[in-house]
């Protein structure tokens, strides 16, 4: 039986479609033993190539092609959930320039997208991202770029949206917003990756047709969230894509080219997947 290293965050999206794969659910002659850690956490594991399979942000796959491939499974991707720019006050979307912006880390898709709609903006100041909102309510910086729960909860904060990112991103190039994914080292071979790749599907699919049995894990990772939150979050961020990525592939694709062109991550030939 081969054990394999997996990272994830505990969202309420990721322990939903990994609940039946690391509590030995389905059928296979792979184990995985699971590591729980924001996504930021997660992008700066796999650049150090510590984990053998990992979620990690579109924008930081920008930075592991060498060594990582995209999995078929198990992404964040479509529409109407992007990341949001809040702050205390209303503010117009060109003032961001000059402003002190709270960001959940440099390598997620959340602050690739800041930089494609205001590449002025570099005040930036990093932290965890369940510690932006807060900064912002208590005048530490002017606005916030937040994540995950946070576009369900920013309002409790007294909190005001500036712009929705992903928003800005579907009207600018109709397409979905790619924001993370699940990755796979490329020297564990095409067999294996296969293999796994078979088994996060299951995994996805187990979730959809068990909701209630993942429930208890999901609550317990879920920092303290409401119930109802927990369920919207599932709600958006776990969709038809993260059964299968499908043709968002050409979404991811259009990020990283762009991102490209701007040098904001190295040129790669590396396809995504492994055939």
């Amino acid at each position: 039986m081969k054990n394999l290293s997996l990272g994830y965050s505990p969202c309420p999206n990721d322990t939903f479609i990994f609940y039946a794969l690391v509590h030995n659910k389905l059928e296979g002659k792979l184990r995985f033993t699971e590591r729980l850690e924001d996504v930021e956490t997660l992008n700066r594991l796999a650049l150090q190539t510590q984990l053998d399979i990992t979620k990690v942000s579109f924008h930081a796959l920008g930075h592991l092609r060498e060594n990582y491939c995209l999995l078929r499974s198990g992404s964040a991707l479509g529409r109407g959930f992007g990341p949001l720019i809040v702050s205390k006050k209303p503010m117009r979307p060109s003032e961001l320039s000059s402003k002190k912006i709270a960001i959940p880390g440099k390598l997620t898709t959340a602050y690739l997208l800041l930089r494609l709609f205001a590449p002025d903006a570099t005040d930036v100041v990093e932290m965890q991202f369940d510690r932006i909102m807060n900064a912002v309510e208590l005048g530490m910086v002017d606005a916030g770029l937040i994540i995950h729960e946070g576009r369900f909860t920013y309002p409790e904060y007294n909190l005001v949206e500036i712009i929705d990112l992903g928003e800005w991103w579907e009207k600018e190039t109709g397409y979905p917003i790619p924001l993370g994914c699940i990755l796979a080292k490329r020297e564990l071979g095409v067999d294996l990756i296969n293999e796994i790749d078979r088994m996060l599907k299951e995994s996805v699919g187990y979730a959809f047709r068990n909701p209630g049995i993942t429930w208890e894990y999901v609550k317990n990772n879920a920092q303290e969230l409401e119930d109802e939150v927990i369920r919207q979050h599932i709600e958006l961020y776990v969709n038809e894509y993260t059964l299968d990525i499908g043709d968002g592939a050409d979404a991811a694709g259009k990020l990283l080219k762009t991102a490209e062109e701007l040098h904001i991550i190295p040129e790669s030939n590396k396809p995504f997947f492994i055939d």
